[in-house]
């Protein structure tokens, strides 16, 4: 059975039988987790094996693991910065930042991975206009080149840790104050002042071999009237034809309320889908999965099928104890360990 374009949340820290009759579902290609499903690196070293177990080939699992506030396995992991105390380094010492942010990545991904997690929703591309309390300091830099930079040395560092890369909030989050959790964003700019500041590390990022993008819960209406997750403007028109995207276009969490403009959950995916999404993503609501399993109908296209298929993280022979045995790592870890540290304040590793 191959992988459908359908990607759920399951309820706790082991699978139940509700998780695994969900995941068995032909709709269903990947696995979102979050904090309520970490308990400990073995613990969810034996949650992703039961999942990745359960079908042929094995479902996706992600996580959102960017570093800061949006780090969802803390006790057992290396504490990662906000990617902002990269972008205050790249301030004084460009050729620094650019090396910690690869040795960031290279932590980031390489944990994950022995933990069985095939990628993070990461990297943040949003420009910071210092108004979104949403981005804040998860984006890199309110330069665009600072962020394509420091964007691409993390890539390179997720690659090294075996992991794929996912750039978002295409085509940028950061100029509009309204959080697309619990509101519908509206962003009033011209294309032309979106192109020639947002969508440079988009851009850059996609030449550097980006695998995947994430689409905004945000309206433009200069270029389209649907949120970019439902725009083939955006998706069809901007990120394949313009910037020459070929990778993989997740949508953002379908049960956030900036998604609500395009109807019910199946009108939602439907939306998605049509305007070139590869996989739809659905979280923390229970009946709206079982509403959209029941309800949607999609024939994978062969093109989305290939997409999903690179987003496999590369095999992880190394536990995360044999990871500390490394020389590699362990130089990775000491250089990250005091970014964005206060004084006084104990580095997390």
């Amino acid at each position: 059975m191959g992988n459908g374009p359908v990607m759920l949340d399951v309820l706790g820290k082991q699978l139940t039988d509700e998780d695994r009759v969900r995941l068995s579902h032909p709709l269903v290609g990947g696995v979102i987790l979050f904090a309520r499903n970490y308990e400990s690196p073995g613990q969810l070293a034996d949650l992703t094996a039961s999942i990745h177990a359960l079908r042929t080939p094995p479902l996706l699992i992600a996580v959102d693991h960017e570093g800061g506030r949006v780090q969802r396995f803390r006790q057992g992991f290396t504490r990662i910065p906000p990617m902002r105390e990269l972008g205050k380094i790249w301030n004084e010492h460009p050729k620094r930042a650019k090396h910690l942010a690869q040795q960031v990545g290279f932590v980031l991904a390489s944990e994950l991975r022995a933990c069985g997690v095939d990628f993070s929703f990461t990297p943040v591309l949003d420009v910071d206009y210092g108004s979104s309390s949403v981005i804040g300091d998860r984006a890199f830099h309110s330069e665009p080149q600072a962020i394509a930079e420091l964007a691409h040395s993390l890539l390179q560092g997720l690659r090294q840790g075996g992991m794929p890369t996912v750039g978002k909030h295409f085509p940028g989050h950061g100029y509009v104050k309204a959080d697309s959790h619990v509101e519908i964003p509206v962003d009033e700019r011209s294309y032309i002042d979106i192109e020639l500041c947002d969508l440079i590390p988009f851009r850059q990022m996609v030449n550097y071999g980006l695998t995947a993008v994430m689409p905004a819960h945000v309206i433009y209406p200069k270029v389209d009237p649907n949120p970019a997750g439902f725009s083939k403007v955006w998706l069809k028109d901007i990120l394949r034809g313009e910037l020459g995207f070929e990778g993989c276009i997740f949508s953002d969490d379908l049960s956030m309320e900036g998604a609500t403009v395009a109807g019910g959950i199946v009108q939602r995916a439907e939306a998605a889908l049509n305007a070139g999404v590869d996989m739809v993503l659905v979280c923390n609501k229970p009946q709206s999965a079982d509403d959209l399993l029941a309800g949607l109908q999609w024939d994978m296209p062969v093109q989305s099928k290939a997409r999903l298929a690179q987003m496999h993280g590369r095999p992880h022979p190394r536990t995360l104890a044999q990871l500390h045995e490394d020389a590699d790592f362990i130089k990775a870890l000491h250089e990250i360990a005091n970014i964005g540290i206060t004084e006084g304040e104990l580095p997390l590793v």
